[in-house]
C-alpha cells in the first residue's frame, strides 16, 4: 500500500469522517475514493478553525484533521496552527512537503522547521516504513498531556512509496491520563476545607476531561462558588446558584466581587496564565493550582500548592478526600454563598439592563445578546464569539446552561476565526444549533468562507454586528479617523451571503431582532445555512473593573 493510501486507512481507524482540506494534496482524491468526506475551504486558516471547532466540540474524544499542499499551503496555515496552540486544541496537520531532492533549497517551505513553535510536536514522514510509527506517535500526543496541534509533514515523494507493513494489526490509538499524587491530594483537600471564602477557577481542562459533574459535586460539597476562564466557559452551568460567571477582557460583577474578597483560588484544569483575556488573581490570595502540565505551575503566579493530574481524576480524588473527611464544614454555606451571588448579580444586571433591553436605533448589541439568548434553546445550541466587541459584549451576559455549549476562545484573538469553530462544532454535533457572532471587521477577513457553509451544507446560523466601524481599536485611532476615516468599514453583509447562495437578513429594528433569529434557526433546520446581519450602534461600554 503506498503511503498516500496508508494515510487515509489509519484516519478511517482513528475515527476520522471528515478531512478539512484546501487543495493540491493526493490525500484529497484518496480520502475521497476510500470513504473519508473532504471539506473544501477557500482558505487553510478558516480550515483549520474548522477541525478546531471539530476537536473542542469533541472534547478531544474526535480529532479535527486538515491536509493541505506544500508551499504556499503550509504557509497560509500558519496562522490558524498559531490559534489553535494558544488555546491548546489538539488537531492533526497533514501538510504536504517538498520532495526529499529539493529539502532545504530556497525558498521551498518546510512546515517541520517553521511549525516548531506552535505544534505540540511536529515531524516529516522521511521514509514511507516510518509512516504508521509515527501516525501511532502523532495520534498519542493527541490524546495525552495537555492538548495541541500535531504535524506529520509527507514528502511528495514520499506519498507514492509503499508503506511495506500491514495496516490490518493497526488500531485507535489509546492516551493516557495522568492521576494525581495522593499527598497532594490530601494537602489540597485539607486547604479547601480550611478556606473561609474559597473561589474554583475552573478552565478547559475540566471540559476536555470531562469533569463537569465532579466539578458541580465538589462546588456544591465545599459550598464554594466557582467562575470559569474564557475557554472553559460552560464547564459550571450559569445557572447555577454558585456560578459567577466566566473572566475574561470583561467579566461579570460576581466574578469582580468574589476574587477579591477570596482567600484561597482553586484553579482546575486551567494555566493561571496572565493574559488581557483573562482575569487577574489578586495579591494575598492563596492560589491552588490543578494541572496535567507541569510547565504551568509557577508559570505567571506564585503557586502555593500544586497537584498534577487530569481534572476529572483530580477532582474525583478531592471529592472522595472531602467525604471521606467528613468535613464539608457548615451545612448552610452553600445557601449563604448563593445568596450572596444572587444579591451581586442583582446588583450588576440592573446597571446593564437598560442596555440589554434597549430599543435604540441602531440596535444597541448588548440587546442582541439578551433576545438571542432567550430565543434559542440554550441545551442544544452551541454558540461562539469571535473577536473584539462581539467576545467583549457576549462573554460576561450569554449564560450557558451545559458542558460546550459555548466555544470561548482568546489567548490569541484572530478575527474571524469564530466562523470556522461554528462549522466544525456542526460537522461534530449536527443535532445542535451551531452559531457564531461576529463583527464587520471580523467577517470581512474571512467572509467569502460563509460559501463553505453553503456548499458543504453545514447549516450553521452566523449573526453579523455591523455598526460600520472598527469601534473597539476607535480609542487608538483618534487622528488616523480624524483626518483619515481610519476607523470606518463598509458593506451589505445580507447581500454577501445571499449572493454565496444563502438564506439571509438585515434587521435595523429592535422589534425584529426575535423575530429574525426565529426565522433563521428555522432555516438552519431545513438543513441550509443562514445569515442575518444587525445594523448596531458603536457600543463603548463594557463590564469591565479596573
Amino acid at each position: 500500500m503506498k503511503a498516500v493510501s496508508a494515510v487515509i486507512e489509519i484516519l478511517k481507524k482513528e475515527g476520522v469522517e471528515f478531512l478539512v482540506c484546501f487543495p493540491a494534496t493526493p490525500l484529497i482524491e484518496e480520502g475521497a475514493v476510500r470513504g473519508v468526506r473532504p471539506i473544501l475551504c477557500r482558505q487553510e486558516r478558516v480550515g483549520i478553525a474548522i477541525a478546531d471547532g471539530y476537536s473542542r466540540v469533541s472534547n478531544g474524544r474526535r480529532i479535527g484533521v486538515f491536509a493541505m499542499q506544500q508551499g504556499p499551503g503550509a504557509e497560509n496555515a500558519f496562522p490558524g496552527v498559531a490559534q489553535a496552540y494558544a488555546d491548546s486544541v489538539p488537531i492533526l496537520l497533514l501538510p504536504q512537503g517538498e520532495a526529499r531532492r529539493r529539502a532545504d533549497i530556497p525558498p521551498s517551505f518546510s512546515a517541520v522547521q517553521n511549525y516548531q513553535k506552535v505544534t505540540k510536536w511536529a515531524a516529516q514522514v522521511n521514509f514511507a516504513d516510518r509512516l504508521p510509527g509515527m501516525m501511532r506517535r502523532a495520534f498519542y500526543l493527541l490524546r495525552t498531556g495537555r492538548p495541541g496541534p500535531v504535524v506529520v509533514e509527507i514528502p511528495r515523494d514520499v506519498m507514492v512509496e509503499e508503506v511495506g507493513e500491514a495496516l490490518e494489526d493497526y488500531g485507535p490509538v489509546k492516551g493516557n491520563r495522568i492521576a494525581p499524587d495522593r499527598d497532594d491530594v490530601r494537602e489540597v483537600a485539607a486547604v479547601l476545607l480550611g478556606a473561609k471564602r474559597l473561589v474554583i477557577h475552573a478552565g478547559q481542562g475540566v471540559l476536555y476531561a470531562e469533569a463537569w459533574q465532579e466539578l458541580r459535586q465538589l462546588a456544591e460539597a465545599l459550598g464554594a462558588p466557582v467562575m470559569t476562564t474564557l475557554p472553559g466557559k460552560s464547564a459550571f452551568p450559569e445557572d447555577h446558584p454558585l456560578s459567577l460567571g466566566t473572566g475574561s477582557h470583561t467579566t461579570t460583577g460576581p466574578v469582580h466581587h468574589f476574587l477579591q474578597r477570596a482567600d484561597v483560588v482553586f484553579g482546575v484544569g486551567c494555566s493561571f496564565t496572565r493574559t488581557l483575556f483573562g482575569v487577574d488573581i489578586p495579591p494575598g490570595k492563596a492560589i491552588v493550582h490543578s494541572t496535567n502540565d507541569p510547565a504551568d505551575v509557577n508559570k505567571d503566579y506564585r503557586i502555593d500548592y500544586a497537584v498534577i493530574g487530569d481534572a476529572k481524576l483530580v477532582l474525583r480524588e478531592l471529592l472522595d478526600e472531602v467525604k471521606r473527611r467528613g468535613e464539608t464544614g457548615d451545612p448552610g454555606k452553600p445557601q449563604e454563598v448563593a445568596k450572596e451571588v444572587r444579591a451581586v448579580r442583582g446588583e450588576w444586571m440592573r446597571e446593564w439592563m437598560p442596555r440589554l433591553t434597549s430599543d435604540e436605533v441602531p440596535l444597541n448589541p448588548y440587546r442582541i445578546v439578551w433576545d438571542l439568548m432567550h430565543t434559542v434553546d440554550r441545551d442544544n445550541t452551541i454558540i461562539t464569539h469571535d473577536s473584539g466587541s462581539p467576545r467583549d459584549q457576549m462573554v460576561p451576559f450569554y449564560e450557558t446552561t451545559t458542558p460546550r455549549s459555548y466555544i470561548g476562545w482568546g489567548k490569541s484573538t484572530q478575527l474571524g476565526h469564530g466562523l470556522g469553530l461554528a462549522m466544525g462544532a456542526k460537522l461534530a454535533d449536527p443535532d445542535k444549533l451551531c452559531i457564531n457572532v461576529m463583527g464587520d471587521a471580523a467577517i470581512g477577513m474571512v467572509g467569502m468562507d460563509f460559501e463553505t457553509a453553503v456548499r458543504n451544507q453545514i447549516p450553521i446560523l452566523t449573526i453579523v454586528w455591523n455598526n460600520g466601524a472598527m469601534a473597539i481599536e476607535a480609542p487608538t485611532l483618534p487622528v488616523a479617523t480624524e483626518r483619515f476615516g481610519a476607523k470606518y468599514l463598509g458593506g451589505d453583509y445580507a447581500q454577501l451571503a445571499k449572493a454565496l447562495g444563502s438564506y439571509s437578513e438585515r434587521v435595523e429594528k429592535p422589534e425584529e431582532v426575535v423575530p429574525s433569529i426565529r426565522r433563521a434557526i428555522q432555516v438552519t433546520k431545513d438543513g441550509h445555512p443562514a445569515l442575518v446581519e444587525f445594523i448596531t450602534k458603536e457600543e463603548p461600554a463594557f463590564s469591565t473593573f479596573s
